[in-house]
């Protein structure tokens, strides 16, 4: 049995809480957070110990962290955690500064034990199904990708101003869910955006629409497009054009129920938020870890990746704000160990 440790209790630490207790090889053993009252009721959910980050990394009892602070935290967390001897699965994105992410990446390279970066869309059943699909050629070779990710509605201003922005933040899982699809990284990355939401999303300095485009070295395209307000749910689709087909994964919605009368013909929204769309997805990314471990099964989403989608995500943004193509080789550059 996993002893794990959690290393934030917000929203997202509170998914990760369900994904660790409901996984029959793990438990959940203590928990930290800022917030003490926080920590103090998810721990007395599930029966464990509130600890500070310094306490869980530093116990030899505890087997491996879960990182789901803030952002700027986690590329201290990560060495703090593997200097302990700890597997770490950490939330996205690595850090906010792609130099950071990047010096992390050389400090843990010869780390033993596993390190996985948190892209849990990679784990819905239904993008993977599509990926299965594509590496089996079943629609001959790919040359189009095509990513819609809109949120409901967007979060408070105060979480924009700490966000990292839109790229960084939001359209990131997208820039791995086109590294995982396509199987490899673009040569170049052009992006525009636009606060046309909420203006005090600009007046914070960020975006709330977006649209990305990818150019692979062999000619292929991928098109990201990102909002923060879907008036009708969560907006999560992908389509991949081929020399021989075309794959595309729908929406899940809130039911499959299709009503057809004189007067038309009516479905179901598509789920809310997240939290209903991806619970699957989250769960089948803590089965993958646990594997990690335990089986010595490869990590299917590494710290390698994380600091690509990050570097992708720098790419895009120096291209909104200049107007034009940058090139990915520019950006993602090694640092000195």
């Amino acid at each position: 049995m996993l002893s794990v440790g959690l290393l934030g209790a917000g929203r997202i630490g509170r998914v990760h809480a369900q994904a660790i207790t409901a996984h029959p090889d793990s438990t959940l053993s203590a928990v930290s957070d800022a917030v003490a009252d926080a920590a103090s009721q998810l721990a007395g959910e599930y029966s464990a110990q509130v600890r500070s980050s310094h306490e869980i990394i530093a116990d030899p009892a505890i087997d491996a962290v879960l990182i789901a602070t803030p952002t700027d935290t986690h590329s201290d967390l990560i060495e703090a955690a593997t200097q302990a001897g700890k597997a770490v699965l950490c939330e996205k994105p690595v850090d906010l500064d792609l130099q950071r992410a990047m010096a992390c990446q050389a400090n843990v390279a010869d780390h033993q034990k596993p390190i996985m970066i948190g892209f849990n869309r990679r784990f819905d059943p239904n993008f993977s199904a599509m990926k299965a699909a594509s590496d089996a050629g079943e629609i001959g070779k790919t040359e189009l990708l095509s990513i819609t990710s809109f949120d409901p509605a967007p979060p408070p201003v105060s979480y924009i101003k700490v966000s990292g922005g839109l790229f960084r933040d939001m359209m990131i899982h997208d820039f791995d869910m086109a590294n995982y699809l396509m199987g490899g990284l673009p040569v170049a990355i052009s992006a525009v955006g636009s606060a046309v939401v909420d203006p005090e999303i600009g007046q914070a300095g960020d975006v709330d629409t977006a649209v990305a485009t990818l150019t692979y070295s062999d000619g292929r395209i991928a098109v990201i497009k990102n909002s923060r307000r879907a008036a009708y749910g969560y907006d999560q689709r992908v389509e991949m054009l081929g020399s021989e087909g075309l794959l595309q994964a729908q929406n899940v919605l809130e039911n499959t129920v299709i009503k057809s009368t004189a007067d038309g013909v009516v479905g179901a929204k598509p789920t809310y938020f997240f939290l209903e769309r991806y619970m699957t997805a989250y769960k089948a990314e803590w089965a993958a870890f646990v594997d990690a471990i335990t089986a010595g099964q490869a990590v299917p989403v590494t710290l390698e990746d994380g600091v690509a989608a990050l570097a992708m995500a720098e790419a895009a943004t120096q291209s909104a704000g200049s107007g034009r193509p940058v090139q990915l080789s520019d950006i993602l550059k090694p640092v000195a160990k």
